[in-house]
């Protein structure tokens, strides 16, 4: 038969996704009767609370009864029919899982592969190699920073009173280089008032007095 007429095409194959939307259809029309019915229950009650006791009010019960009862069918229907959604949608947050676990285990494979080709191209060797002359480098550096850190200070036990007395005698150089003042004897007369005396000059002058002229 297939080969005279050919075979049906077949369409796609059916997926959790698609067949819970179709039960939850299913389930929503069970609804629909269900409000249906229970609308009719109600005028059945209110046309009996109206009557009394007889034939009439009976045979209106049982029709009451009679739909009472298939709207527990219809209630036992969308039972069984949420039951199924219920499993298919824990079949597919299996699924969904399973698939992000596979998902995670690909990308962590790939990761896998990609860090042992790049760490293959790592030489710790010459990582070690240049760990070790960057050490040296940085010791060379400390010791040039220390030497040129080096201060020239002058040395704690220097003599005050020979610095008092170097300084004095650099300002009689100073003045001496000026002219301001001529080598002195031993009593303070200035040479040119010691060598010579004047004639009408009877005794030599005193070395105090000669010393305030001096001044």
């Amino acid at each position: 038969m297939n080969r005279i007429f050919g075979s049906a095409p077949k369409g796609p194959k059916p997926t959790l996704n698609s067949a819970i939307g179709n039960i939850d259809t299913r389930i929503s029309t069970v609804d629909v009767k269900i409000a249906s019915i229970n609308a009719e229950l109600q005028t059945y009650q209110t046309k009996m609370a109206k009557m009394r006791e007889g034939p009439g009010k009976s045979a209106l019960k049982q029709k009451a009864l009679k739909v009472l009862q298939r709207r527990r069918q219809y209630e036992a229907q969308r039972d069984q029919l949420q039951s199924q959604v219920w499993n298919m949608e824990q079949a597919q947050t299996l699924q969904d899982n399973l698939a992000g676990v596979m998902t995670t285990v690909d990308a962590m494979k790939t990761t896998q592969r990609e860090l042992r080709r790049q760490y293959g191209k790592v030489d710790l060797d010459r990582i070690e190699r240049m760990q070790d002359e960057m050490a040296d480098l940085l010791d060379v550096g400390n010791e040039i920073q220390e030497t040129l850190s080096r201060g020239y200070e002058v040395p704690d036990d220097v003599d005050e009173a020979e610095l008092d007395a170097e300084l004095e005698m650099l300002g009689a150089e100073m003045l001496e280089a000026d002219g301001l003042a001529g080598p002195l004897d031993a009593g303070g007369v200035p040479d040119f008032m010691r060598d010579e005396v004047p004639d009408f000059v009877d005794e030599p002058p005193e070395a105090s007095k000669v010393q305030e002229a001096a001044r």
